[in-house]
Formats: structure tokens, sequence, C-alpha cells
């Protein structure tokens, strides 16, 4: 089995832009870059759980995004495909660096890819019917879009010096937009205004002026995945082609573990201290929340990078993982839409769409709401490994 990027980018590679380490075999990236496959399989299972409850008003706690400040489960896996996305890109933009792809060609591969994860982003909120006069722009998709294409410029022109420089500069001057920019026509956060709040507050503002509601996140007053929050989300990705040059550079397994466990203790430290100032924020994409979910992406590698490369525990023990991870996106993609489709379609019987048809013998056969919309959302990940697996088992991988 090859190891695929299945993120944008391209396939995993041996080196980080801009330093001189040796090419290695494609047979050593195999048995270096499994680790990834697992840890971005769980991932996008992780999001394809959180994403498909069978009952929003009874999703499983742990399940559910937090309202609005705070940290669940379900705000960890965004930040963690990101990061995977910035390995990756890192990864690959090196192999093709080595391979003597030029600049110009790798910029304009990004363009391309970038411009095409917007475009299916669009096709999966609008899907199926596309009313153009209330399509959402913003999006997961356009943000992994986004945050790929700017990570990846980045890495082809700066050193990682640089680039640890440029994480910080952006994690800082966010924290200060959040917490002492007047918001035009409303105020100073945490002052005249309360901080964070949820209408008053830099990215809302911007979203609102920038496109009518009607093209916002539930047509409201700001999108979750909008344009000022995708800064900082740039610096999740950016963490993620840091630690891919670490992971290059360091051929001790044992220095690389060590050095993964020290950045993960870091980050977690330094979140949990800024968030006595700046709240953890999904919504927002706080700098609290940054190094917060960086922190639990680095321990979730290095614990996925000591199982399966220094314990050479056999990944035929995360083969669902394995199979997820290889066509990450693909499966998202295919998830989006086809809960879309059971959303749309009718069962004029009952008079409820065909999701809820197809949960309500869950919601009978389990007393518990919480667990049958568990069960559902369980149910729903199974349903999507099929098309997974086949594409896995004919070695079929996917690539933007």
């Amino acid at each position: 089995m090859h190891t695929q990027d299945l993120t944008p980018g391209g396939t995993p590679s041996t080196e980080a832009g801009g330093s001189a380490a040796k090419p290695a075999t494609a047979a050593s990236d195999t048995s270096r870059f499994q680790f990834l496959d697992v840890l971005r399989g769980l991932t996008i299972a992780s999001m394809i759980l959180v994403n498909t409850s069978g009952d929003a008003s009874h999703t499983y706690p742990i399940l559910a995004h937090s309202r609005w400040n705070g940290c669940t489960f379900a705000d960890v896996i965004f930040p963690c495909f990101l990061f995977m996305v910035g390995i990756s890109g890192a990864i690959s933009v090196t192999r093709r660096l080595q391979c003597g792809v030029g600049k110009g060609d790798i910029i304009r591969a990004a363009l391309r890819r970038s411009a095409i994860l917007f475009a299916f982003g669009i096709v999966v909120n609008g899907f199926p019917h596309f009313p153009m006069h209330t399509l959402r722009i913003f999006g997961v998709l356009q943000r992994i879009a986004l945050c790929y294409l700017a990570t990846t410029l980045l890495f082809l022109w700066f050193r990682t010096r640089t680039l640890i420089f440029l994480t910080i500069s952006t994690l800082v001057g966010y924290w200060i937009i959040l917490r002492w920019a007047p918001v035009p026509g409303i105020g100073v956060p945490g002052g005249t205004i309360p901080l964070l709040d949820p209408h008053a507050n830099w990215p809302a503002w911007l979203d609102r002026h920038l496109l009518p509601a009607r093209h916002l996140y539930h047509q409201g007053f700001y999108d979750p995945e909008g344009l000022l929050s995708t800064v900082p989300a740039i610096a999740s990705t950016l963490i993620g082609s840091l630690t891919g040059v670490w992971l290059l550079r360091e051929r001790n397994r044992g220095r690389a573990a060590r050095g993964l466990l020290l950045a993960s203790m870091l980050c977690l430290a330094c979140g949990l201290a800024c968030s006595h100032w700046l709240p953890f924020n999904k919504r927002l994409w706080t700098s609290s929340y940054v190094l917060w979910t960086g922190g639990i992406d680095l321990l979730a590698l290095c614990i996925a990078y000591w199982l399966i490369d220094i314990l050479r525990v056999t990944v035929r023990w995360f083969y669902p993982a394995v199979v997820f991870g290889t066509n990450a996106l693909g499966v998202y993609i295919f998830s989006e839409l086809f809960a879309s489709l059971l959303g749309s379609i009718h069962v004029m019987a009952y008079g409820v769409s065909l999701q809820h048809w197809l949960y309500l013998p869950l919601a009978e056969a389990i007393r518990n709401p919480s667990i049958a919309a568990l069960s559902y959302a369980l149910l729903f990940v199974c349903v999507c490994f099929v098309p997974a697996w086949l594409l896995y088992r004919n070695q079929v991988f996917l690539k933007v």
C-alpha cells in the first residue's frame, strides 16, 4: 500500500521546503508515513460522526459543538484535519522540489487544487437544490482550500524560522484584533461591549459587510468559516507544516516522538494559559483555541507515531482508519452529499424526510434519545465506509 495524501497537495515526501536531506525511496516513505493515514482516517471518520447525528436536538453530548465559548471533542476535529493538511502539504511540496519541479508549477497546481476544492464546497452547500439566492459561500471545504493555498505559498517562500514567526505573529495579531480593536459602529471588546460577544465581534462584522446575510451560515449574522477567522485557521495549518518539517528532518524515531510530545505539551500549556484572557472559541477560531487544539493534534500524532513507527504495531489493527485516510476528502464529500440527499427526500406517508424516517426505528428501539442519535451516526459512518473500502480495495486514490 502506498501512503497517499488525500488532503490537497499530493503524496507524502521525505523532506521539507528548503532543507537539504537525501531523498528517500518509495518503500521508506510507505514505512514512515502510514501513521499519517491512520490519524487522517480517524479524523475524517470523527468528522462524519459529528456531522450526522440522527436527531440534532438530542446529539450525544461529546459530539455536540460548544454553543459559543468552550471546546468539546467535536470542536477538535476540524483543526486536526487542517493540521494534517499542513503536514501533507509540506511533505508534498518538498518531494516536488526534490524532483526538480519549479516553484511556479507548484503554485499553479496549488491554485488549481484550491479552486477545485472551493468549488466542491459550493456544491456541497447547495446540493441537491442549489438555491442561488441563499447559497452559502463559505464552508468547511472552502476553508481547507484557502488554508492549503496560503500555507503552500508561505512554505515555498519562507524558511522554518520565518514560518514559526509568522505563526506566532498571526495568533498575537488576531488576539489583539478580537480583544482591543474597536468594532466599527459598535464599540471596544471588553470595554463598551462584552468580549467575544456573538454579534459584536470583528469576524461577524466583516462577514456581514462582505456578504448579504442570506449567503451566510444559516442565513445569520456571521459565518463560522468566515474570512477573518480563516486567518488563525491558517496558523493551525502552519503548525502542521512545521510538524512535517520536524518529522522529515529528525530521522531518529525516539527523538522525533519526544519532540512531538514536547511541542504538544508546550502548545497545550500556552493555550490553557491564554484561555484565561481569550476563551476557547471554535466559531471565532480564537488564538487560545488554535494553541489548545494544536497541542491535542500533536499529542494524537505522537501517539500514532509511537504505536506504528516505534512499537511497530501492524497497521492491520487500524485497517478502517487506513481505508478512510487514503481517500479522506472523497469520503467527506460523499458523506455530506449523501446526508443532504437523505434530508431532501420526503416520505409522504409519514410527512418526514428520508433521514428522519430511517432514524425512527432506532428512536423507537432505544429509549435514550442521545444513544439513539449516536447509533444513527455510527451506522452512517459504517455506510460511508463502504465506498471508501471499494476504492481502497481497487487501489483507487482520489486526488484533487
